[in-house]
């Protein structure tokens, strides 16, 4: 198994992928492209559709419209068994009566591979998930961590073309998850393989992926990578999907000279920058993050309010603000150096034209 054994293959194409049950169609025409070499993740709440797309892709769920290509071939009528694709599950799915070896041999075995040459792959794979001590030991004998990392050294052990995996770190702590997400990431950079990547964990995505595929109710909502969409949602869902979001109802309007500027329902009225699509009179939603947000003091500040609500979230202190009628979020840097408003103050608010934008009021 060498480094570069993914490198110059793995290329994943969905045209039009629909899965029905019943009346409901539970994935709606999906269309996606993955390069070669990606990390890849598909991102979305319960009920998006996710698992199911990455079940069709693995051959687990029949496809009842579209087409799934791995380097130009079709293989949406292909059995899984005859994919060649790794498969990483939440479960594990560790052989509980093999040793860790045998478990990561099974797939060469399966294919027929020469005992010489099972040695040294699965010596390697054991090598990348750092698992060499632990050979002759038994599921019941590893932590949680180290049988993923035995899922992961089978899953990757023939060098397959693409690796899916399946929510791998939803039964693990936080702490020991944020390691795994290192591990993985580092293992896919050597490898240079591809990894379609499922998770409902937005800063899990956000942490791993090149870029991101966000599912909504069966639909792509948006893909991109992590910066952009996170800093330049598509739309509402998006937007409030990964993590907070300031949204004001509102229109758009013409200050004359000054440009354009956007007029909250509850009255609150700021400058926006120039976006297609979004003339005089529009109506849209103002987006930004909370994090974006800068308290300042009140006097000369664009925007002024009071603090309603002060919640200590650790590495942030998140307020609540309100201000001409509408209520903004503010998360602030949990450092000793900046000022700490309690609730009641009244404090002014600003932020750089380029960290808010312009939604479609309809999404």
């Amino acid at each position: 198994m060498s480094e570069s054994a993914g490198a110059q293959r793995g290329a994943v194409e969905l045209r039009g992928v629909t899965k029905r049950y019943g009346d409901e169609s539970v994935v709606d025409a999906v269309s996606l492209s993955v390069h070669a070499g990606e990390f890849f993740s598909l991102l979305g709440p319960s009920g998006s559709g996710k698992t199911t797309t990455l079940m069709m892709i693995a051959g687990f769920a029949a496809v009842d419209g579209g087409e799934i290509l791995i380097d130009g071939a079709d293989i949406a009528r292909t059995p899984p068994q005859r994919r060649g694709l790794g498969m990483v599950f939440q479960n594990y799915a560790v052989f509980p009566h093999m040793n860790v070896f045998d478990n990561i041999a099974f797939p060469l075995r399966a294919r027929g591979v020469a005992a010489p040459q099972i040695q040294s792959q699965v010596t390697r794979a054991l090598e990348l998930v750092q698992l060499q001590r632990h050979a002759t030991k038994f599921a019941r004998e590893l932590s949680g961590g180290q049988q993923q990392r035995v899922a992961i050294a089978r899953a990757i052990v023939y060098s397959p073309p693409v690796v899916l995996m399946d929510e791998p770190l939803g039964a693990l702590d936080k702490n020991l998850r944020y390691d795994m997400q290192s591990e993985i990431k580092d293992i896919q950079r050597r490898l240079g393989m591809t990894v379609v990547y499922v998770t409902h964990d937005q800063e899990e995505a956000l942490n791993m992926s090149d870029r991101i595929a966000i599912l909504d109710r069966g639909r792509v909502a948006q893909v991109g990578a992590p910066s952009q969409v996170y800093e330049q949602p598509a739309n509402r869902f998006v937007a409030q999907f990964l993590g907070e979001a300031n949204l004001l109802d509102g229109a758009v309007q013409r200050d004359g000279a000054s440009g354009l500027c956007f007029a909250a329902a509850g009255g609150m009225k700021v400058a926006v920058r120039e976006q297609p699509g979004f003339e005089h009179g529009a109506q849209a939603v103002l987006f930004v993050r909370p994090e974006k947000v800068l308290l300042d003091d009140a006097a000369g500040a664009p925007l002024s309010g009071e603090i309603r609500r002060r919640d200590f979230l650790g590495s942030v202190i998140r307020y609540r603000v309100a201000c001409d009628g509408s209520l903004l979020t503010v998360d602030v840097a949990n450092a000793a150096h900046l000022k700490r408003p309690q609730v009641g103050e009244r404090v002014g608010l600003r932020w750089l034209a380029d960290d808010a934008s312009l939604l479609p009021a309809s999404a």
